[in-house]
Order: structure tokens, then C-alpha cells, then sequence
């Protein structure tokens, strides 16, 4: 029988020096910090991929090879290299730091904020992408997340204790920066719900994956995704997290206040939600003096 692939932290493990030891004390600090595995293995694969192609520890390659290096990565023409430079730096700056080379970390290349509007799906397209999945479960899947602005790694980590049928609401437990919230049940999707548990009787979690004991995986609902998009006629170029960026974008248009979306959406600062407010299709109100409005008839 062959041995399976090893993925690159693996690769690392095994042939660089000292990487053991990296691995274990940064994984210790993520821990102990606070922060969420997701974020550790996001930059320790970055970590494993810059060491393998030196053969050796960032800390032993020179600031001339760095640069170099982040440079070739820069001046990629394509999204996909860009977003690897990105990464890369990102993961070198939070290597430097748990390791005590602060000055190394901010002498890395300083990144522009992305400025891109998010895309958001109109109220037609929505409908036409529910429709598509055959499984009924794909289709609540799409449904649910829309309906509550949830992200990819809420839904897996959704149990079905967490769904309030007579409360109406759901129990989002320990999200990004490590916060619980509560978000309102839609009336719709509880019929698609409970029509689900009827037929599937999943296991612990809402949605199971593979196997009874697991849940369903964030690369899976991606996947469900993609495929629901196939059958559309959505020219727009969208993946899973659109789904939140329509839910924040119709709940402002339908008058929620923003600081209500920014509590529902746990946002570090209101800034990031505002930019909601750039994509929203928002009634015009000429400007006028409120003394006016003020002796308005009702």
C-alpha cells in the first residue's frame, strides 16, 4: 500500500531543523492567547512553505533573500499569486512576533487595505440559487446562511440544540474573536428546517458530513456552493461569504440600523460594516433644514 501524500506542514516537519520545536511553541501561544486554530494553521502552512523552499527556518534566511523572495510573489499578475503574497507576509509578520523578532515583523512590507465592494446577490438571484441544489439539505444550507449572515465556520460548527424553534432564534457559540450572539430564526427557513431534521435526523451536529460523528466541512459547504451556482444563470462573481454581504446589504435596505447589522455580523468597529453602505440601494432624502420636518403634518 502507498503512503499517503504528506501535506506541506508535514513535509516540514520531517526535513527542516528546528521546525518541531516551531511548530509546537507557536501552536502553544495560539492556544494560550486565545486565538482560533484556524489562524495557526492558516500561517503555519505559509511558514512550512517558505521554509521548504530555503530548506531552512525564516529567521535563517537573509533580508536580502526575503525580499527577494515577496517580491516574485508581488509581481505575480495573477489573483491567486497576490493573494499567496499576501498570505505569506501575514503569516511571516505572526511568525516573527511569537518568535521575539518584532523588529523583522515591521520591517515586512506594509499591505494596502482591499478596497473592493463586496458583491452582493439581488433578491432574484437569490431565489434562482436556492432553487437549484436537488438535496433539500444543500438547499437549507444556502438558505440558513443567507437568512442569518452566518459565516462558513458557524454553520459546521452549528449543533441542532442551537436552533430555538420557539424562541425563533439561534445560539452562534464562540465565533470570531471568540464571542457568542444570538441572531433572530427566520420563518421561512424553520419550515425548511424542520422538514430536514424530519427526513435527514442528523446527529449532534445541524449538518452532518461524511460520517454520522462529523460535521459537515467548510471546504463542503463551498463546494455546495459552486455547484448550486452551475445551475444558475448568476453571471456575478460570488462565493459562500456573498451570502453574508447580501444579508447585511438587504437588512440595511429593508431599514435596520447599522449598528444593529454590526452587532449581528460581530464586527470588531462599525467601520467595517459601513462599508455596507457603499453597495446599499438606500431611499434619497434631498437635504433640507429638519425645522422643517420638525412642524411637518403626519
Amino acid at each position: 500500500m502507498k503512503n499517503k501524500r504528506l501535506t506541506i506542514v508535514q513535509s516540514a516537519l520531517q526535513t527542516i531543523d528546528g521546525f518541531e520545536q516551531v511548530f509546537k511553541v507557536i501552536k502553544q501561544n495560539t492556544v494560550l492567547q486565545g486565538k482560533s486554530l484556524s489562524t495557526f494553521n492558516n500561517y503555519i502552512r505559509k511558514i512550512a512553505i517558505i521554509s521548504l523552499d530555503f530548506d531552512r527556518l525564516p529567521e535563517d534566511i537573509s533580508d536580502d533573500e526575503l525580499k527577494d523572495y515577496l517580491t516574485d510573489l508581488a509581481l505575480s499578475s495573477e489573483s491567486p499569486s497576490r493573494n499567496s503574497f499576501k498570505h505569506m507576509v501575514f503569516g511571516l509578520r505572526y511568525y516573527f512576533r511569537h518568535i521575539g523578532l518584532t523588529k523583522r515583523a515591521i520591517n515586512l512590507p506594509t499591505l494596502r487595505k482591499d478596497t473592493r465592494l463586496p458583491v452582493i446577490l439581488n433578491r432574484s438571484e437569490l431565489r434562482e440559487l436556492f432553487k437549484a441544489p436537488k438535496l433539500l439539505k444543500h438547499h437549507v444550507m444556502l438558505a440558513l446562511i443567507y437568512s442569518a449572515g452566518l459565516r462558513s465556520a458557524e454553520v459546521s460548527k452549528l449543533e441542532i440544540a442551537d436552533v430555538d424553534f420557539q424562541r425563533k432564534i439561534i445560539h452562534i457559540k464562540q465565533s470570531k474573536y471568540k464571542k457568542d450572539r444570538m441572531v433572530p430564526l427566520s420563518d421561512n427557513i424553520t419550515i425548511g428546517l424542520k422538514k430536514y431534521l424530519a427526513l435527514e435526523h442528523p446527529n449532534k451536529w445541524l449538518f452532518n458530513g461524511r460520517f454520522v460523528d462529523k460535521r459537515y466541512s467548510g471546504a463542503g459547504l463551498s463546494w455546495v456552493m459552486r455547484e448550486a451556482l452551475k445551475k444558475t444563470n448568476i453571471q456575478k462573481q460570488v462565493n459562500l461569504h456573498s451570502l453574508r454581504h447580501s444579508y447585511a446589504t438587504h437588512l440595511l435596505e429593508d431599514g435596520v440600523n447599522i449598528v444593529m447589522i454590526k452587532d449581528l455580523l460581530v464586527h470588531a468597529t462599525i467601520a467595517t460594516t459601513m462599508v455596507y453602505l457603499h453597495v446599499a440601494q438606500l431611499p434619497h432624502v434631498p437635504p433640507h433644514s429638519p425645522l422643517d420636518t420638525l412642524y411637518a403634518k403626519k
